[in-house]
């Protein structure tokens, strides 16, 4: 049996007594002990120093990109702990960082740099933007497009800031998207200076502000004047070096309004908004807007701006806590922004026949635009205090969708749609394909046909009765699955983080369907296959079909969307 030997039984060593070829016993032991413990425990010695290198090794690896020692951030700029870009681009990955592993792997992104009359001069120069002429109305491109903290004097009675000062609460503009995306892209922790690394190229110009600068009115500004801005940008995006690599299909902008907006087809001066979403360069390129085309492929709806921006991912969860434990004393609650679609006698007015049924029902809030204001405060309260929320289609032109769909899910409230458009085939990224999940679905000719020759507006039930056949239980798995919807709709401030969100919010699942649709274009190309020929007029549909099926097949929604 082998003897243990302790440090006092071997002699001293100076140091080099032991060279390789040496036949000599370099260590040689008192007689009796076995010789052949001497080269045993030389290789025990080495292999324990090498172990020992390597630890320290990986150690100082898993240390070096963060910026934090034990704990402790060594930059003392308050986005510490964030990675940096200096820290994950400065530098292309090489050989190394593949073998030891790189967190931002396939999640990088580079942002394309373009003049500042692109973006930041027209934030500054808000008092040109239409919507925001009205006095103290450019206060909304402050804090980075989240606009003033929300006060929470008068709204004690709600659990809105119940217990902090603003906790995240800001007042925002619903079409200052544009700004805020530009700004969290600035804090993205895996972004890259060398566009070869990208999966993804950002490019931040403000199409939703340059086009509310010549908006509203028909003919109000010649066409070349509301396409100026928009011809510039292509022009300048399409002659740089990593325009080519792709042709623009790795290119994604944001613009914070609806796609009709983007989507004039006249040059005569007359039409509404600019072109930019019919030039063939952007038709390459993915538009993220607050409302996508049913019938077209180069846009993608993502929620609109709430004014809850939490700065930590506590705040979210006290929020949610909070909504739980709520108790609700409406059935259901109609908040009408703007005049209803149609007049009050228009037969065919959804809006119209839910006003009079919500009116008519005790079980109903009903909360008009001027009766709120609307400030924030009020409509969360309307929506905090019902079971259900009803959404119709938006009141404006053809829109289809309204913010208040996502007020009323940060509310906790059940949402209440009449049409596929208002949200099913609109937040395929954000929202659950299994809509029955979440929500209320009454078809728009249900509505009608309830009020139907009906002028006492005691069609009231129509609504009211389908709601209350829900069975208590469905209702509560449909209160906790929006509730649990809440991160990934809202968008976060991240300017204050000391650490990465382990909650997605709206920003990041959006970033993720890009980098995932640019992925499968690249893989595609390199193993050969030939680009998904997708037929615009069947847009509505593909984010639907299931596996086997072809959008040809037929579906409950054809008619609603049939393509003119």
């Amino acid at each position: 049996m082998m003897k243990r030997h302790h440090a006092a039984d071997l002699p001293a060593s100076s140091g080099g007594e032991m060279h390789a070829g040496t036949g000599k016993a370099a260590c040689k032991l008192d007689k009796g002990r076995s010789t052949s413990s001497c080269p045993r425990l030389c290789c025990l010695l080495v292999l324990c120093t090498t172990v020992s290198m390597l630890v320290i090794h990986c150690y100082d690896y898993g240390h070096a990109d963060t910026g934090v020692e034990h704990g402790r951030s060594s930059s003392s700029s308050p986005l510490h702990g964030i990675r940096k870009m200096s820290s994950i681009s400065a530098k292309p990955a090489n050989n190394g960082d593949r073998i030891r592993g790189d967190l931002c792997a396939g999640r990088y992104v580079y942002v394309q740099e373009l003049p500042p009359h692109f973006n930041s001069d027209m934030a500054r120069d808000c008092e040109a933007l239409s919507e925001w002429t009205e006095a103290g109305k450019c206060k909304h491109t402050a804090n980075g497009g989240f606009g003033p903290p929300q006060p929470s004097s008068g709204v004690e009675e709600t659990v809105l800031f119940q217990g902090q000062e603003t906790g995240g609460w800001y007042d925002t503009e619903e079409h200052a998207l544009d700004i805020i995306f530009h700004d969290r892209v600035k804090r993205y922790e895996c972004l890259t200076a060398d566009s070869s690394l990208a999966s993804a190229v950002f490019v931040p110009f403000y199409a939703g502000l340059d086009v509310a600068r010549h908006l509203p009115g028909k003919g109000r500004y010649h066409v070349a004047t509301r396409d100026e801005m928009a011809l510039a940008m292509v022009e300048f995006v399409t002659a740089r070096p990593e325009w080519r690599a792709l042709g623009g299909r790795d290119h994604f902008f944001v613009a914070g309004r609806g796609t009709w907006d983007f989507r004039r087809s006249q040059d005569d001066g007359g039409g509404w908004g600019n072109k930019l979403f019919l030039l063939p360069a952007v038709r390459n390129m993915t538009a993220l807007v607050v409302e996508a085309s049913p019938w077209h492929l180069n846009d993608a709806a993502v929620p609109y701006p709430t004014g809850f921006h939490p700065t930590t991912d506590e705040h979210v969860f006290l929020w949610q806590h909070r909504l739980r434990e709520l108790k609700r004393q409406s059935l259901f609650a109609f908040f009408v922004s703007g005049a209803p679609q149609g007049t009050e006698e228009d037969p065919k007015s959804v809006s119209s026949h839910l006003v009079k049924q919500c009116a008519a029902s005790s079980a109903c809030s009903l909360v008009r635009d001027e009766d709120s204001s609307p400030a924030a405060a009020g409509i969360m309260k309307l929506y905090q205090s019902s079971t259900f929320c009803l959404h119709p289609r938006g009141g404006a032109g053809d829109a289809y969708t309204r913010r208040s769909i996502f007020d009323a899910i940060l509310a906790g409230c059940i949402p209440v749609f009449f049409h596929p458009g208002t949200a099913y085939v609109q937040y395929t990224w954000h929202l659950p394909r299994d809509h029955a999940r979440y929500s209320v679905y009454i078809p728009e000719e249900d509505v009608l046909r309830a009020g139907a020759g009906n002028n006492n507006a005691s069609s009231s039930s129509s609504v009211e009765e389908t709601l209350r056949k829900i069975p208590p239980d469905a209702v509560e798995r449909m209160r906790a699955a929006v509730v649990e919807l809440i991160p990934t709709v809202i968008y976060a401030d991240t300017s204050s983080r000391l650490e990465a969100s382990s909650v997605p919010d709206a920003f990041d699942v959006a970033v993720e369907a890009v980098i995932k649709k640019v992925t499968k274009l690249r893989k595609d190309l390199v193993e050969g296959r030939a680009e998904d020929e997708k037929l615009g007029k069947f847009g509505w549909k593909y984010p639907l079909l299931g596996e086997g099926h072809k959008v040809e097949d037929p579906h409950e929604w054809d008619s609603l969307f049939a393509y003119n």
